[in-house]
């Protein structure tokens, strides 16, 4: 049960041997988008990959501010940017380390969590707590990647499993305010799903 290292993510980029892509921003963002329960404002994305998502999110006017530590993550995303004509800060960093000067007031959070292994999951609730205002809001996309190994106790991933009980824990009270379930279901070309939820940071 070893950590993915920065080796192992930059060698998935440069081969473009990345299957849980899209290929483009998820559904659920463009949901929240044309809804209103996401407008332009402050918004890192932690994890950002090949930066669907932050071009669109830099296209429709937001200051996005986007991490990733894979050098070939990073220029993904800066050509997705300016594929768009926009900008954005696309920064190289450890999200467990990385502090921002002054906080945001949203992170969209959808391929981080489930990309590091689970023994870093409170350090990085912590780290998008202190990110954040209070009254800030995380819009997370929760992987559901159930396996049947988990039933002896083995962990694998990536992607792993965001079981809602762990996070529910990690991202817990007083610190974080969840709203009532049942959350939507978005569906993932590679089988799985996510679970959409908002959570707001107290």
């Amino acid at each position: 049960m070893a950590d993915p290292t920065l080796d192992f993510w930059q060698a998935k980029f440069e081969a473009g041997t990345t299957p849980w892509d899209r290929g483009q921003a998820s559904p659920q963002l463009l949901r929240w988008l044309s809804q209103g329960t996401l407008a332009p404002c402050r918004i890192a994305v932690p994890g950002c990959g090949s930066g669907y998502e932050v071009a669109l999110l830099a296209s429709r006017r937001f200051e996005v501010t986007a991490l990733d530590y894979a050098p070939a993550a990073i220029a993904r995303t800066r050509a997705a940017v300016a594929s768009v004509h926009a900008s954005a800060h696309v920064i190289k960093a450890d999200v467990l380390e990385w502090a921002p000067t002054s906080p945001f007031d949203a992170i969209y959070e959808q391929t981080c969590l489930c990309a590091l292994f689970p023994d870093h999951w409170l350090r990085y609730a912590q780290q998008l707590h202190a990110w954040l205002r209070p009254g800030g809001r995380m819009f997370a996309l929760l992987a559901q990647v159930v396996r049947p190994s988990a039933a002896t106790g083995l962990v694998e991933g990536p992607p792993y499993h965001c079981d809602i009980n762990a996070v529910c824990a990690v991202f817990g009270a007083p610190q974080w305010r969840w709203p009532e379930p049942p959350f939507e279901r978005v569906p993932h070309p590679m089988g799985f799903a996510e679970l959409a939820v908002v959570l707001t940071r107290t």
